[in-house]
């Protein structure tokens, strides 16, 4: 039985001024799908993101997600209707609480303040971070951060979460333990694409991996096949391992 696309990325591109960014990507991503997407700096990933978030309209292409044409949505409509991200430089409200942020977030499907309250709290203790419901924000690591960030993702109750190099800015014995929470997500069922440039989480978590270059699809498919790519390896892991 074929997988059915919960997100369908078709010739989408964007043009700034000329410059091309994100050139012709076509992606079709299953429903509970774990995808990397990698690349060197410059290659379009994270303007692809803020395609399918709503952030920026694209030049040209399509959106489809479970089975919606959402091009040129608004990004509030389209983070309502399940398609969420986070930010590698995280946006929290620091003025608030933990609790706070997590819960202004789930307002956005839970109806009433207490149900949002109970329902946050309940992603807090998903993230491991129950035991900071009460602090502020201002006083977080960055560890804190990251894992707040997801949390205000998860607390919409997305389809799909975009998540931009969560593990950026992370020491390494703080990697594996958000690594881990990732792959909880994944058992969980979560569709999640995620672009990162820290190889043995790519590799831990990518069921599929899309490597993008200069804009465009270089290649995808499954993950240890693909960096055995000759292209990758001229185009992406040389440059890492340089």
């Amino acid at each position: 039985m074929a997988q059915v696309s919960v997100l369908s990325i078709e010739n989408l591109s964007k043009s700034f001024s000329g410059i091309h960014a994100v050139r012709d990507v076509s992606i079709d991503v299953p429903d509970e799908q774990f995808l990397g997407i990698i690349g060197p700096n410059g290659a379009g990933k994270t303007t692809l993101f803020s395609l399918l978030a709503g952030e920026q309209p694209p030049t040209s292409g399509r959106v489809i997600f479970d089975g919606t044409d959402i091009t040129g949505w608004p990004a509030d409509k389209i983070a309502r209707a399940g398609l969420v991200r986070t930010f590698q430089l995280m946006r929290p409200f620091e003025s608030m609480s933990v609790l706070e942020n997590v819960t202004i977030a789930a307002l956005s499907k839970r109806k009433s303040r207490g149900d949002a309250r109970r329902h946050a709290l309940d992603v807090l203790d998903r993230v491991q971070l129950s035991d900071q419901v009460g602090g502020k924000v201002s006083t977080m690591s960055t560890a804190g951060l990251k894992r707040l960030e997801l949390a205000r993702a998860l607390a919409m109750e997305p389809r799909v979460v975009l998540l931009d190099e969560v593990l950026a800015g992370l020491v390494p014995a703080e990697r594996a333990p958000m690594i881990d929470l990732l792959r909880s997500l994944h058992s969980g069922g979560q569709t999640v694409l995620f672009v990162e440039h820290i190889m043995a989480a790519v590799m831990a978590l990518s069921e599929r991996l899309v490597v993008m270059h200069e804009g465009a699809v270089l290649t995808a498919g499954d993950p240890r096949t693909v960096i055995e790519d000759h292209r990758v390896v001229e185009a992406y892991l040389g440059e890492e391992s340089a």
